[in-house]
């Protein structure tokens, strides 16, 4: 009896031990991948600190100079858009590979720019790379992922990025301070501001190492009809459960072989797109209309108006940053338990009520000439609600649309179109940020209550657009999707 009785236990626990060791190796590979993510927020949030120095360096007016630190988001989307036709073809990890090499090489050309015109050059070419892996790690996340924990992986990717954004925050205020200031020489006789730049080499040779140690996707393998080497992916870190064989079967039933994949597998029957790739795309949109990439621009105001100093400015930044960086591991830790569809309507709530207030207070402030520049005036209570709203702002975004896009972009399609659909998403998102921070500089000077508002309306729109034509993902199988 007490044989009997102990060897469910023990075969249990070993079960148990092994699916927790299959999880632990597919943490660190989607991990690996996310690192990507790092490059986008490490990209994105390095130029700040050299945005000042490269305006007295190369003479450049605001339009010139706002067009060569937005070239990156015009390269992303470049780079988005040609991400999955090249990893269907080539595979998902010749993709990171690829990119690895071109942001490396943007990187450092950056800080080596010789004209305001090379640099834009150059950011273009990083912004292809950084395009690219914002496509390819969702989905390698997702495919490699077992479904009950694939959300909290594919949060990983929002994870990095928030990283990236606050790594690379301290990088240049450690390098200004070393400097002291950015435009001042520091090794080599190489300015601050471009040390600021090459700093991006080194995550750009940590993700190409980390891309070369990882395994391919299972479900490109499968797509090649390299199954031997598919089944021992999936044994490896998705688990037995069901057995390989199994899986491979579903991969090739959802794939269809039959059919060449192509960008015209987007379209639906009347020539327009898929309703799924529509729903993709809408949700990207949204998640820059929102205004996440520039709600801040104004930080400083808010923060001067309840008694700060603008040298407490960047101080004050590096701390939302790691707000950030705290709201997305809370919603990792309930992306897989609540699910996606409620994180996104709760999301959109918060974003609506502290958008909404921001207008209103900004709308009704009075304003001082600044510099030449109305500029609204907190008195009191109003200051410390607008920052108080400002960091609830962040809160709501970062526990939901943040880190769940990412998530849903990589796991809403079918296999057969996966990369394709998740490149034409990912591009459309780099456009709308771009769109989003072109307008903003015009929104502002006709009054930041007026662009709090616009941003308020997209979260009410959002919200409506999200519980009408999302569909919840959680605990579903790559392969069930439709």
């Amino acid at each position: 009896m007490s044989t009997a009785g102990n060897a469910p236990r023990g075969s249990a626990a070993t079960s148990s031990s092994g699916d927790d060791f299959v999880i632990g190796k597919t943490f660190l590979i989607a991990l690996s991948a996310a690192m990507g993510g790092f490059l986008f927020g490490y990209d994105t949030s390095v130029i700040n600190g050299a945005v000042a120095a490269i305006r007295t360096w190369s003479g450049a007016g605001e339009v010139l100079l706002g067009f060569s630190v937005a070239s990156a988001l015009l390269g992303s989307a470049v780079g988005a858009w040609f991400a999955g036709p090249v990893a269907d073809r080539y595979g998902r990890i010749a993709v990171m590979q690829i990119a690895a090499v071109i942001f490396l090489i943007g990187s450092v050309g950056s800080g080596l720019a010789w004209s305001i015109w090379s640099l834009t050059a150059l950011r273009f070419l990083g912004g292809l790379a950084v395009g690219a892996a914002s496509v390819i790690a969702p989905a390698y996340i997702a495919e490699v992922s077992p479904a009950h924990i694939r959300g909290r992986l594919g949060s990983l990717q929002q994870l990095a990025i928030v990283v990236g954004i606050f790594v690379a925050l301290l990088c240049d205020y450690a390098l200004v301070a070393a400097a002291g200031g950015a435009e001042k020489i520091l090794w080599f006789g190489l300015e601050a501001w471009r040390w600021m730049f090459i700093s991006m080499a080194v995550p750009s040779v940590i993700y190409g190492v980390l891309a070369g140690i990882i395994p391919e996707s299972p479900r490109f393998l499968v797509s090649k009809k390299r199954l031997a080497e598919a089944a021992d992916v999936l044994r490896r870190f998705v688990g037995n459960k069901p057995p390989p064989q199994v899986k491979i079967a579903e991969i090739e039933h959802s794939i269809d072989r039959e059919n060449k994949q192509s960008l015209r597998d987007l379209l639906g029957p009347a020539a327009g797109l898929l309703p799924i790739v529509w729903t993709g795309i809408l949700l990207s949109v949204f998640q820059q209309f929102v205004g996440i990439n520039v709600i801040f621009y104004y930080s400083s105001v808010l923060w001067q108006a309840v008694g700060f100093t603008e040298a407490d400015s960047l101080i004050i930044t590096v701390a939302t940053s790691v707000t950030n960086i705290l709201t997305t591991l809370v919603a990792i830790a309930l992306i897989d338990r609540v699910g996606r569809k409620p994180l996104l309507l709760i999301g959109s709530a918060g974003m609506t009520l502290a958008l909404g207030t921001m207008a209103y207070i900004f709308g009704t402030a009075p304003t001082e000439m600044v510099n030449g520049a109305l500029v609204p005036v907190l008195p009191g209570q109003a200051g410390v609600v607008a920052v108080v709203a400002a960091n609830l702002y962040v809160v709501f975004f970062g526990v939901s649309w943040g880190p769940v896009v990412w998530v849903l972009l990589g796991e809403m399609f079918s296999n057969r179109i996966r990369a394709y659909a998740l490149a034409v998403a990912a591009a459309a998102q780099w456009v709308a940020n771009f769109f989003v921070s072109e307008t903003f500089p015009s929104l502002a000077s006709a009054g930041l209550g007026i662009a709090y508002g616009i941003y308020a309306l997209m979260a009410v729109l959002s919200f409506i657009f999200v519980a009408r034509a999302v569909r919840e993902t959680r605990g579903r199988e790559l392969e069930d999707m439709e």
